[in-house]
């Protein structure tokens, strides 16, 4: 069995920063690209940070510049720094992790962790 756990969320207020964390364990033989989403109320889920095996990064332009993804591959861990925060940041943030269990590559979904960001 493969985990994927969020942590790190909470309430900040505009302006401040964040740092989401990331773990997966279980049966891991490999992971490729690790992200992570989020999902705002009524809205559809959507790709916030990617960072590839090959530590290749990508962001939407919403957060770019603002968001930092990176991994720790001893650790199994990746992070999202999140700076300069605003409120239409606010959402439940998913860790996704494409992993190879010893059967196949399959994605695995963390619960998610609340964002919130208001004054």
């Amino acid at each position: 069995q493969v985990q994927v756990v969020e942590s790190g969320g909470g309430l900040v207020q505009p302006g401040g920063s964040l740092r989401l964390s990331c773990a997966a364990s279980g049966r891991i033989f490999s992971i490729d690209v690790m992200a992570w989403y989020r999902q705002a109320p009524g809205k559809q889920r959507e790709l916030v940070a990617q960072i590839f095996a090959s530590d290749n990064t990508n962001y939407p332009d919403s957060v770019k510049g603002r968001f930092t993804i990176s991994r720790d591959n001893t650790k199994r861990t990746v992070y999202l720094q999140m700076n300069s925060l605003k409120p239409e940041d606010t959402a439940v943030y998913y860790c996704n992790g494409l992993i190879y269990d010893g059967s196949a590559w399959k994605n695995y979904w963390g619960q998610g962790t609340q964002v919130t960001v208001s004054s």
